[in-house]
């Protein structure tokens, strides 16, 4: 199974939050998750974002992929992805 750490948007019209969650890379935006990492508060001034920093870590060490939004919030937070984790890349030809 293909694992990616995404947001998963909630709350109401104009009133989003997300939560940063680890799933299946198949699974639609708001479907199906394996764990709750964390939440984003966009429209908060302070405190707009809660981690879990071991799990976020463990994810990435079994070789998780990050989406784009999440790697900006990680960098953030000085959580980089290790070297060697991740899925084999295809050979040039």
């Amino acid at each position: 199974m293909a694992v990616v750490i995404r947001m998963r948007r909630m709350g109401r019209k104009n009133q989003p939050y997300y939560r940063i969650v680890a799933t299946d890379k198949r699974s639609p935006r708001d479907g199906r998750f394996i764990e709750i990492l964390g939440t984003y508060r966009p429209l908060e001034k302070d405190k707009n974002f809660d981690l879990k920093k071991e799990r976020v870590s463990y994810w990435l060490g079994v070789g998780a992929q990050v989406s784009g939004a999440v790697a900006t919030l990680l960098k953030k937070e000085g959580i980089k992805k290790e070297k060697g984790a991740g899925g084999a890349r295809r050979a040039a030809k």
